[in-house]
């Protein structure tokens, strides 16, 4: 007898063979394929944020577009999941569901950073791919599973609720185990593709009895091999995958001690090993100017520093002032060690680095103890915006002693509106506050247009020498200006404090428009 794709017969799944109710699923395999699927799809999202974070920051907008095109896959995953299984035997499904998304995840860190550096332009497109076919796949196996495992109205309430459960124990397994222990441990790149292999193992084993399937597991295999292989040669590689960057030290081939530190692309810290003295950046040079003009030359400092990189300006000032004790709060212990292996970081600098949030180490200092607190967390792609509210600065004028310095610096670009808002959160804090930077940018050149960049801002209870700053940057060839009193609080207009109720530094914060995904 012939029956059409539509008919009942056609429709009705086998259960030749099989103890009544499991429809051939028993319920030990039923939990592990929602538990798995379930779990690999929050694995997926987590490690997408990683994977975008080179090239679209770490900020709020990737991440709710991340979330929310997760969202969007589970939901027209279980939608389409469940109208096909009343129409197709779900036995078939589940096969072809597992193995198309193992080869999506396997291959998504070659796709993406080879279009990030290829067609930057089509990088969301790709992205919000790579999230959605495997999403949408994964999501549908429960409605497939859960098809297979209702055998009567009376048990409807039962199965749902279990297999529902186990969905969702699998997404926080998922989610955890990825959070504390994979991306601690493993590169993203061998965690998608190990994944990926884990979906293709898992298809082979859920359609062993088809041989179209064992053949079609086998070509699945083999693309999550070759996609593993070709990983290796995309661009955007590292030396080191830490806990937030993708990071690689880089020699100068000018200068044979030079190195620069380079976190997801960008260019962080340069370190000269041998001489500490050397100052590359501007920014930096900026900074040491402020300082070494309001302290007196020579004299020990207890210094804080909120964000650590290279830790080319603690070195600076162990080297320029002798007895300097730093204290810096570096989140990124990945970064640390990168520091201590390849940047020459030695044990009698003065220099202690603590692995920790840079506004929890300022809550862990007593009020008053410390002549200086240098702020270098913020990013040219994505700010952590926690320390830049007044809540977080307050924290700063309390650990700073009546003469202490607050210098910092700031990165933006456009109409510097993060910038502004700072500046202006800095004066609802501190009696003094001066800017440094180049003319166009901090408003004393009205004849050129801002192009952005970075900025130094410092803030203290007592008067900033402007004069003697201006001498210091001069002296440093930085090519940059001080602006202080009316001409500062023009420039920074009616931008409004940032606080913890109200930071929208993501949406203030303008990336560099001329900088491609590397």
């Amino acid at each position: 007898m012939t029956t059409s794709p539509s008919s009942p017969v056609a429709d009705a799944p086998s259960t030749a063979g099989c103890p009544p109710g499991d429809h051939g699923l028993g319920p030990r395999a039923a939990g592990v394929l929602v538990f798995g699927s379930s779990a690999a799809v929050l694995v997926v999202e987590i490690v997408a944020l990683r994977l975008l974070a080179p090239y679209l920051g770490l900020t709020l907008e990737t991440s709710t577009m991340v979330i929310g095109i997760a969202l969007t896959a589970i939901a027209l995953g279980s939608w389409l999941g469940g109208r096909v299984a009343d129409r197709i035997d779900p036995h078939r499904l589940i096969a072809p569901a597992l193995g198309v998304s193992g080869v999506v995840v396997a291959l998504t860190p070659l796709l993406l950073r080879t279009t990030a550096q290829w067609s930057p332009a089509l990088l969301l497109l790709v992205a919000s791919a790579t999230l959605l076919i495997p999403g949408a796949l994964l999501s549908a196996v429960t409605p497939f599973v859960t098809k297979l495992r209702l055998t009567s109205l009376a048990e409807t309430g039962t199965v749902v609720g279990r297999l529902s459960g186990v969905g969702t124990f699998g997404a926080i397994v998922g989610t955890v185990l990825t959070g504390f222990v994979l991306i601690s441990r493993l590169p993203v790149s061998s965690i998608l593709i190990g994944l990926g292999a884990l979906l293709v193992a898992g298809a082979a084993l859920a359609g062993w009895r088809a041989r179209r399937w064992r053949r079609a597991s086998a070509v699945a295999l083999a693309a999550v091999v070759a996609g593993s292989l070709a990983t290796a040669f995309a661009p955007g590689g590292c030396d080191a995958e830490t806990r937030y960057h993708c990071a690689r030290v880089v020699a100068d081939p000018d200068r044979d001690s030079g190195r620069t530190l380079v976190l997801d692309g960008l260019s962080h810290s340069y370190v000269d090993v041998e001489d500490p003295s050397h100052l590359k950046f501007a920014y930096v040079r900026a900074i040491a100017s402020v300082v070494d003009t309001a302290f007196p030359e020579g004299e020990p400092l207890t210094a804080h520093h909120i964000g650590g990189g290279g830790l080319t300006f603690p070195r600076y000032l162990a080297a320029s002032r002798p007895g300097t004790r730093s204290l810096v709060s570096e989140i990124d212990g990945g970064v640390v060690r990168i520091d201590r292996d390849r940047l020459g970081l030695g044990g009698s600098t003065g220099i202690d680095v603590r692995v920790e949030d840079g506004r929890l180490g300022l809550r862990r200092l007593e009020a008053g103890s410390h002549d200086l607190v240098v702020g270098d967390a913020f990013g040219g792609v994505s700010v952590p915006w926690h320390l830049t509210t007044a809540q977080a600065l307050r924290d700063v004028r309390r650990v700073l002693d009546d003469d202490g310095l607050y210098v910092a610096n700031l990165i933006d670009h456009g109409e510097l509106a993060f910038a502004r808002a700072e500046v202006a959160t800095l004066a609802e804090t501190f009696p003094y506050v001066a800017l440094l930077g180049k003319p166009a940018d901090i408003g004393l050149d009205p004849s050129a247009s801002s192009v952005g960049g970075n900025l130094v801002v410092a803030a203290s209870r007592r008067p900033v020498d402007a004069p003697a700053v201006q001498a210091a940057l001069d002296a440093r060839d930085v090519g940059w200006k001080i602006a202080t009193g009316d001409a500062l609080a023009s420039w920074t207009g009616d931008a409004r404090a940032l606080t913890d109720d109200y930071a929208p530094v993501d949406q203030l914060l303008q990336p560099d428009p001329t900088r491609t995904a590397r």
